[in-house]
């Protein structure tokens, strides 16, 4: 490779890492930024930050309505290529409106992330939680239903990735010792659902159950969510695990 070559390469991955972190400055809370708070969440110097920004604009990446920067609709676009959405939610989508159909509450599907649990759907209907995270948001996966649904047919160091990461207290009821997060572990199997009984928010409980893919592996989960005196572990927990078994099977045969 020419230096010229090596060049042009070195700016391509430069661009590219710049993109990322200015993709990176956006979540769940903050959806619209201005520049100033754009630069200060991206870590990139105001006028890098400005150019790439721009670059990224005419690339459909990023939108600028007015003085405020936020996601562009190509990556939306994209995002419905990958196979955690084109895949996995096609296959589990009817099943989810079932569920919701039958629990009158949210129903959501999320898969493992790292140690956190990334929300891929979320049917609302009229009873919005609008404390729960939205599609594409990430929650902890030691103290949510969703999350222990898949750590309970997970290898060990998936397990122990979790714990290591830290078991952060959500609520005075979230589980924060490893001991307390391996037992609860140790149960779902016997009953088959996982239960999160007011550890991510006061007030909500979750009943999940795992999907398996076409070679027995957990590749996520759903769940029913809702304010804890409607979701009631013993009474909605056979029906999220007839859903989920469905939508095994369902996956796999897309698979």
């Amino acid at each position: 490779m020419s230096p010229a070559e090596r060049d042009r390469t070195s700016d391509a991955v430069g661009g590219l890492d710049r993109a990322a972190a200015i993709l990176g400055a956006f979540d769940a809370t903050h959806r619209e930024l201005t520049l100033a708070t754009l630069v200060a969440r991206c870590g990139l110097p105001r006028s890098t930050t400005h150019r790439t920004a721009d670059k990224m604009i005419q690339l459909g990446w990023l939108d600028k309505p007015k003085d405020r920067y936020r996601i562009g609709n190509r990556l939306f676009e994209l995002s419905g290529l990958a196979p955690v959405r084109h895949e996995l939610r096609e296959a589990v989508l009817p099943f989810l409106h079932d569920l919701h159909s039958a629990a009158k509450t949210t129903v959501q599907l999320g898969v493992l992330d790292g140690t956190q649990v990334l929300v891929v759907e979320k049917i609302t209907g009229h009873r919005a939680m609008p404390m729960l995270s939205q599609v594409g948001g990430m929650i902890p996966a030691h103290c949510s239903a969703l999350g222990r649904a898949i750590l309970a047919y997970s290898d060990a160091p998936t397990v122990e990735a979790v714990i290591a990461a830290g078991l952060t207290p959500r609520t005075p009821r979230t589980l924060t010792t490893s001991v307390a997060v391996l037992r609860e572990l140790a149960a779902i199997p016997h009953r088959g659902w996982a239960v999160d009984r007011e550890e991510g928010n006061i007030g909500v409980s979750c009943v999940a159950a795992p999907i398996f893919g076409p070679l027995g592996d957990v590749v996520a989960a759903l769940s029913v969510t809702g304010p804890t005196q409607l979701v009631r572990a013993d009474r909605i927990g056979p029906a999220v695990r007839l859903a989920a078994a469905a939508a095994s099977r369902a996956y796999s045969t897309r698979r």
